[in-house]
């Protein structure tokens, strides 16, 4: 008997914009026991909440499908848009059916069946505008479906009758001219018959900054009602919509950032009553909407997939400072004293704060952002590490009764909060909170082991992550908010294994290939104003970045649809770097302006004609090609990019190898011989075999010289290729330079490099959580998604524990081991494999291999090399030299490793 569970339409729970030509089911299974198997599986589609709701309608039936999977496409008659839809899974063993419990999904509306206007509060094109939308509307009668339909450039948050709806940083950034996000909901239960309103705050940039495209001003929506009768009515903005004359957030703010990023929201509740969001608002406060601005034109409407931000913790702050200051009087004549208060989140978190307020009408509050204080402790006048006197908020108290006010229609990342020109002392916890915010990715992973900071540092890792998933993958959530191929790659190696990630980096994914130029190259970040001269740039190395990324993402989750979207861009990238490759050396040139090996502060020599990082990660790109060729069924192209591979796999040793030193240099010709350089040629495969040994011990004596980029590679290969022990130790290490030293800084996530200057939270260097994971706890994914893994944990001296769980499509997979245990037991080790997958348990030598006797359970499975048969899921138990193998199919598995054998 098996509990279906996570029941997903396009990967994702409940979507309520699927494209109606693109739908695949999935779901997953539990089940108690061991090695469970099913034969068969059904999907069924209904236009009704259930198959036995009165004149449900079945609308698909896949029929008994006699294949072992947990997905399946839809390939029924043409769904309809905007409609409700639920579907359930039907499984079967050899014994019985199971069925699941219905879920539901949405059609979204595609790009021509927008019936709605743009629409912007006037028909100038202002920087860091905000303008309020309203519109009541009357329901005929009882409702038995509402779908809403909105977008708006930049960003909006929606309410109906008063209460808000949806997430925050709405929709997610785009270029609008290639895809314009809309996101959907069910609102039915917030409708009832007769008169109700919709609002809206709109929030547009359009300041050429670095994480946006500008595109013009607009607000559009689309309300689909059906009722019990059966009658339709489609509520749709255009200029019959209000909107706010004189409305509370300040026009033209400046921006918070150098990198202009987001504004100052600057609030002056006065202005406007709540009740404007619903029924029966003075309209004398209004006025007609406007279209919006004409080069707004067809921008093709795309339901976004990627989840909104959601607020995951409000933090009550610690107060660390409180002080009159006189001077700062609120209206000319007061006397009264203001205060100044910092306050402290204890970690850095992506978001803003809440405050709810009181008292004195036109009293007003300044809150300042930083992720450190100076000297006297008060906030920084900084962007991590970029000078900025606007990286605050303002709000301005309306009523003497109290408001709940935040500034989230972009969000800022802060550890501390200044706040000033207050008259009265804000008590944390009733007058202020910190919102920690992140896009709404369901966390599965986790590490946890005996030794403290090395649980700390998978913290910050987890921290720093969410931090930098907000409406897109950025490489910091203070600075830049941007997103960089290289950053995202790096980044995704933990979110892989920790989060429900395919969402978000399906977009990094989709955003480039919007954003390819036309020779087949990339801006250095998307989306961007890529005309603005500031952020006009490339980095060829980042660029290659995108075939790891793509490949890595298809094979976690083992849909080939993730590779077949993004194929072409991929090719266009590598061809054109091959159409550069010199004649004479067979190597790509570097002949860009920004070339990086390693970052940040790299000493990889970067000024030979032709970079070792460059070609070695052309070879990567190139042979993720064929690979991916391959899958897509595309044999000519898969062996095309094979031989392109190994052609330029020998012209890299050829020119870039020293034989004498059996090292690489870090570029033609030069004098240097960088570790992480050498180390990524390990990792690639490309020192030749005699001499990789030497490589590899030479690697491991240098001086840690690599930085975040380069490290990542070269810990992979001293890991693959037995030297462990040095890798686990520059992960572990509390010393300069390293992670371990960060977390003794007192670091609650992952600075962008070794030192305590610039970013204090960037992404990229999350990934020692996956290390730990995959090489200490020993979870190894072997076939794309998750089919096959590879338990081989790695046991250091100093750990006497370490576990790991890691989220796959078949469900969390889950290792423990653990030493000097009581009743003459060397080594436990705790395995559960969801359903679906198979397994293999290795155990090196020194690691309890020597054990005479090995149980499960209590039951033996080997004594003294004499296999021993009926132990229910163990598939197969081997020597291999000094190392145990045990072949394990999906159940819960307890071993014991004993030195004694029996009596």
């Amino acid at each position: 008997m098996f509990q279906i569970i996570d029941l997903r339409v396009n990967g994702t729970a409940e979507p309520m914009s699927a494209n109606p030509g693109d739908i695949v089911f999935s779901w997953r299974l539990l089940g108690e026991g061991r090695a469970k198997e099913w034969t068969a599986y059904q999907v069924q589609l209904f236009d009704k909440e259930s198959p036995v709701h009165e004149g449900a309608r079945t609308v698909w039936d896949s029929g008994k499908v006699e294949l072992q999977e947990t997905y399946a496409t839809y390939s029924g008659p043409a769904l309809e848009s905007a409609s409700l839809y639920w579907w359930r899974v039907r499984v079967w063993d050899r014994e019985q059916m199971s069925e699941s419990v219905p879920a539901r999904f949405g059609t979204g509306l595609l790009t021509h069946e927008w019936q709605s206007e743009w629409i912007w509060s006037h028909p100038e094109v202002v920087c860091n505008d905000f303008a309020y939308f309203r519109k009541e509307l009357n329901i005929r009668g009882s409702i038995r479906t509402a779908r809403l339909f909105v977008s708006a450039h930049n960003s909006a948050n929606f309410y109906l009758n008063g209460g808000k709806v949806g997430g925050y940083v709405t929709p997610a950034p785009t270029n609008p001219w290639r895809r314009k996000y809309y996101t959907a909901y069910d609102v039915t239960s917030l409708l009832a018959a007769g008169p109700n309103c919709i609002a809206a705050v709109a929030h547009y940039l359009g300041g050429s900054g670095q994480n946006y495209v500008n595109g013009v001003p607009g607000f559009r929506l689309q309300l689909h009602v059906v009722c019990t009768d059966g009658a339709t009515d489609v509520f749709k903005t255009d200029t019959t919509w209000e909107t706010i004359r004189d409305a509370p957030h300040r026009i033209g703010t400046p921006y918070q950032q150098n990198r202009r990023i987001s504004a100052i929201e600057d609030f002056d509740a006065g202005k406007l009553d709540h009740g404007w969001m619903r029924v029966g608002f003075e309209s004398d406060k209004c006025e007609k909407a406007v279209p919006a601005d004409s080069r707004i034109g067809d921008w093709p409407m795309v339901g976004q997939e990627l989840p909104e931000g959601e607020i995951e913790e409000l933090i009550v702050p610690a107060e660390l400072y409180c002080d009159a200051v006189s001077g700062e009087a609120q209206k000319p004549g007061s006397e009264r004293q203001t205060v100044r208060q910092v306050f402290d989140a204890g970690k850095i978190v992506s978001g803003w704060p809440r405050l709810r307020l009181a008292g004195t009408v036109g009293a007003t509050v300044q809150l300042r952002y930083a992720e450190q204080l100076d000297e006297q402790g008060f906030v920084k006048h900084n962007v991590c590490n970029e000078k900025s006197d606007h990286y605050y908020d303002r709000y301005t108290v309306g009523v003497e009764e109290p408001q709940v006010w935040q500034p989230d229609l972009s969000y800022k990342a802060f550890r501390y909060v200044e706040a000033t020109h207050h008259t009265d002392r804000l008590v944390p916890g009733a007058d202020l909170w910190i919102a920690s915010a992140h896009t709404a990715m369901r966390e599965h992973g986790s590490f946890r082991c005996s030794n403290e900071l090395l649980n700390e540092m998978a913290e910050a890792c987890i921290q720093t992550l969410k931090n930098n998933t907000l409406g897109q993958a950025t490489d910091c959530p203070h600075r830049e908010q941007a997103q960089y191929l290289a950053d995202v790659d790096l980044q995704a190696e933990t979110l892989l294994y920790n989060f429900d990630a395919r969402p978000i980096l399906t977009k990094t994914l989709v955003d480039f290939a919007d954003g390819q130029l036309e020779d087949g190259s990339f801006p250095y970040v998307y989306p961007t104003n890529f005309d603005n001269p500031a952020f006009n740039k490339q980095i060829p190395e980042w660029d290659l970045h995108y075939c790891t990324l793509l490949w890595k993402t298809y094979y976690t989750y083992g849909d080939i649809r993730i590779i077949a979207a993004c194929f072409e861009t991929a090719k266009r990238m590598v061809d054109h770097y091959w159409a550069g490759l010199d004649e004479k050396t067979g190597l790509v040139p570097a002949d860009r302006p920004w070339q990086i090996s390693d970052w940040p502060y790299s000493t990889v020599q970067q000024t030979a004609p032709f970079l070792t990082v460059q070609n070695i990660k052309l070879v990567q790109a190139t042979e993720a090609m064929a690979d991916m060729a391959l899958v897509l069924g595309k044999p000519i192209e898969a062996q095309s990019y094979e031989r392109m591979a190994g052609k330029l796999r020998v012209s890299i040793v050829e020119a870039l190898f020293d034989r004498e030193t059996g090292l690489f240099r870090d570029g033609f010709q030069s004098p240097n011989y960088h570790q992480g350089v050498n180390g990524l040629a390990v990792y690639a495969r490309l020192v030749p075999e005699e001499a990789v040994s030497s490589a590899l011990e030479t690697i491991a004596e240098m001086k840690w010289e690599s930085r975040t980029v380069l490290s990542l590679p070269l810990l992979r290969a001293l890991f693959e290729g037995g030297k462990q022990e040095k890798a686990y130790r520059m992960i572990a290490s509390p010393d300069y330079p390293g992670w371990g030293y960060m977390i003794r800084s007192g670091a609650k996530t992952m600075w962008e490099g070794w030192d305590d200057i610039n970013s204090h939270c960037h992404a990229w260097n999350s990934y020692p959580l996956r290390l730990l994971q995959e090489y200490v706890a020993g979870i190894r994914q072997r076939s794309p998604g998750f089919r096959d893994v590879e338990l081989r944990p790695y046991m250091p001296d100093d750990l006497t524990f370490a576990e790991a769980t890691v989220t796959t499509v078949y469900g969390e997979l889950f290792i423990r081991w653990e030493r000097q245990c009581r009743d003459k037991v060397q080594l436990r080790i705790h395995v559960s494999i969801p359903i679906g997958m198979a397994g293999r348990l290795i155990i090196e030598p020194g690691f309890g291999a020597q054990a005479l006797r090995i149980e499960e359970s209590g039951e033996v499975i080997r004594v003294c090399g004499n296999s021993c048969e009926g132990i229910e899921g163990v598939t197969s138990c081997a020597w291999n030299g000094d190392t145990v193998e045990l072949g394990l199919k999906s159940g819960r598995y307890d071993f014991a490793f004993l030195r004694e054998s029996y009596e």
